[in-house]
């Protein structure tokens, strides 16, 4: 048995273009795009490295609309690509270049369609900007946790489709533990209602952790139930140095003992990777007199009105530095000091791209063996790679680092690139051999699909296929995604 698509012969020349005009028609004059110049930026990822196309771009305005495109897209044996803000770093939210794919993106589908304060939850379209979620839920006096660096272009159906982490995963946990239902359009055209705002329900399986995480290639999200939290009242940043990792990771569970675990994020900065952020950002301020090797930006947050998080985090600090565990600190004295923290952190991966040509890494390990693993790391690259300048950052407080390698000053762009694979096992199997993952918060997409093959094995693999068979036999969604659909399910 094969999930490959043969059995769904591609469409004539003529064919193509009926179908077309009928998908036209679905979604009306304001729904459509041929012009090549529109299409582009949506047939190429973030990183720019991955590049498909299309015939077709469809911004569908209800669900209604999306499951007419997908039942005319299986009869004229059409693959659908779903897509949300395109600010994938795998590849996997633009078409693979291999079949005729139509670009289904959810953007017009922006509404929030209710919020409750008493459940705490708010229920919205698939399309639904982060940032304007986020807004919503302060408007509300809530709070939606998921915090990524794209959060004003990413949707909330590809933070889904990939679940995303971001920052403030130590305290809230990924994307998946932020739902408590899905609506779905499947890849038969039907609708699974799964839009329920419940925290107990056993009836079965859980069906919308199915959808969570597979990257848009068992069905199409085009709502959600999210779950909403009180409004921090204290919220205190600090950046620190420390005189090593082993240092920073019990900085770490130092914050995490005196807060009563009210650490909201805790970040890694190398001093190259700031080097690199001070240059091409130069608005960027240091909050330290200098950089050392390793910097580390902490956030408590309290919806406590009575206790300060600033004095909190004082006192944590001073503990800290009379232990050893940092060498100097400087505690953001207002909210928009600490936004300017922040923004330090977040330019590190664009910074790096300005340098160069980066091969990202986004890999996880337990925390305890971060420094381990980097030490590892970072020797095997620089073995392999003469002038390899590797920047690791990231999200110390869950064990996401973000490994990426930069072009040696001297190398030729062409030639780094061409050793693209090899420098990313390298990665992926130190990952690997420290007992992590391959792909923390970036997904799969089009990098890695022999991923869960190579690195958790055949059942594992099977399994996954096996549900992709089950619910999309015609691998009409989001093709060439996440699994080698082609190996035989044995």
């Amino acid at each position: 048995m094969a999930v490959n698509g043969k059995g769904h012969k591609p469409p004539e020349p003529a064919q193509l273009a009926e179908a077309i005009e009928v998908l036209k028609r679905t979604v009306g004059s304001y729904g459509w795009s041929m012009h090549p110049g529109l299409i582009e930026p949506h047939a190429v990822d973030w990183t720019g490295s991955i590049r498909g196309d299309s015939p077709l771009l469809l911004k569908p305005a209800t669900t209604q609309e999306v499951v007419k495109i997908v039942g005319i897209c299986r009869q004229y044996g059409l693959k659908i690509v779903p897509q949300g803000g395109n600010t994938s770093l795998a590849g996997g939210s633009v078409p693979s270049g291999d079949h005729v794919e139509i670009i289904v993106n959810l953007a017009r589908m922006n509404k929030v369609r209710a919020i409750d304060t008493i459940n705490d939850t708010i229920t919205v379209d698939a399309g639904c900007l982060l940032a304007s979620i986020q807004a919503e839920a302060a408007n509300a006096g809530r709070f939606f946790p998921l915090r990524l660096a794209s959060e004003g272009s990413c949707q909330i159906g590809g933070n889904l489709a990939t679940n995303a982490g971001g920052s403030n995963v130590i305290r809230y946990g990924n994307t998946r533990d932020l739902v408590l239902g899905l609506e779905v359009v499947l890849s038969d055209g039907r609708i699974w209602n799964g839009l329920r705002a419940l925290r107990k329900d056993n009836m079965g399986y859980d069906m919308k952790q199915l959808f969570i995480g597979s990257e848009g290639t068992l069905g199409i999200i085009t709502g959600a139930v999210l779950k909403l939290f009180p409004r921090p009242a204290s919220i205190a940043t600090a950046v620190c140095a420390v005189p090593s990792l082993q240092a920073a990771l019990e900085l770490l569970a130092l914050s995490k003992q005196r807060t009563g675990g009210q650490v909201t994020a805790f970040e890694l900065m190398p001093r190259n990777g700031l080097e690199l952020v001070f240059k091409h950002f130069p608005a960027c301020r240091m909050p330290l007199d200098k950089l050392y090797d390793w910097q580390v930006l902490i956030e408590f947050s309290s919806i406590d009105e009575a206790v300060s998080q600033h004095e909190r985090i004082e006192a944590t600090l001073s503990e800290a530095y009379a232990s050893g565990l940092i060498v100097d600190a400087a505690i953001a004295a207002s909210i928009e000091q600490g936004r300017s923290f922040w923004a330090i952190r977040e330019a590190l991966a664009e910074a790096d791209m300005k340098e160069g040509a980066t091969i990202q890494g986004d890999i996880s390990v337990p925390i305890s063996a971060i420094p381990d693993f980097l030490d590892s790391c970072s020797s095997a690259i620089a073995n392999a790679v003469d002038g390899a300048r590797i920047i690791a950052f990231g999200h110390l407080g869950d064990g996401n680092i973000h490994f990426g390698v930069i072009e040696p000053e001297a190398a030729s762009t062409e030639d780094f690139l061409a050793r693209s694979n090899e420098i990313e096992e390298i990665i992926c199997d130190h990952a690997h051999r420290f007992g992590g993952s391959v792909a923390a918060e970036h997904g799969l997409g089009a990098m890695k699909t022999n991923a869960v093959l190579k690195y958790r094995g055949d059942v594992e693999h099977d399994l996954m296929l096996a549900i992709k068979h089950s619910l999309d036999p015609q691998d009409m969604m989001n093709p060439g995604k996440l699994l080698q659909a082609s190996r035989p399910l044995l």
